[in-house]
């Protein structure tokens, strides 16, 4: 028998005890080194906030999203909402934000400070400062404005102020729709529309 073999058997019976005990210290370090946890950090909200959160029935960053039938894509998001008491369908959102992607390609943005969103009508309203923006280059200032949640149809509850390729303009109500002829969106100005045409643009 060469010396090899008599040293093999030897080895496999020392590995056996070595190597488990090995493992175990690699195991012991982990919890030694590991940081002490407290249980009270894990939770991300104080007791008073999880208080309100259940009496309120508050939510946090809610999202709708939707596409009319001619293949308009609207979404619309908040910070956070509150159900209303008086209505459980109607959410009184902050900080409530909608976006349009017309089939055009075109894209128009609105925020506002406040908001409230009526799921059983399908429709938001944005409340406090309204904006509305566009990718070709509008600007538009309102009160407060309509959205429809399943059809293009964004319409103003009273006068606008705004700015665009054209010029400085204001008018007594601005609406966006669908053309039922063309199928082409449309922004609308009525109720006396005043225009400071920039011939630079």
């Amino acid at each position: 028998m060469s010396r090899r073999d008599r040293y093999y058997p030897r080895l496999i019976a020392w590995l056996r005890i070595v190597l488990p005990l090995a493992a175990l210290g690699l195991l012991s370090t982990l919890f030694l080194l590991s940081r002490e946890v407290d249980p009270t950090q894990s939770i991300p909200f104080s007791q008073r906030e999880i208080e309100d959160r259940i009496r309120d029935q508050r939510v946090t960053a809610p999202n709708f999203a939707g596409a009319t039938q001619r293949g308009d894509f609207i979404s619309l998001n908040a910070t956070s909402a509150n159900l209303d008491p008086e209505a459980p369908a109607r959410l009184l959102a902050e900080d409530l934000r909608a976006r349009i992607d017309l089939t055009g390609g075109a894209r128009v943005e609105f925020n506002a400070d406040t908001g409230v969103i009526d799921t059983d009508a399908q429709r938001a309203r944005l409340i406090g400062g309204a904006v509305i923006t566009s990718s070709t280059g509008y600007r538009i200032t309102t009160d407060e404005l309509t959205a429809a949640m399943t059809v293009l149809n964004v319409s103003t509850t009273g006068p606008v102020q705004g700015e665009g390729p054209i010029g400085q303009f204001s008018a007594g109500r601005m609406q966006l729709t669908g053309d039922p002829d063309s199928g082409h969106s449309q922004l609308l100005f009525t109720n006396g529309i005043k225009l400071v045409y920039d011939p630079g643009n």
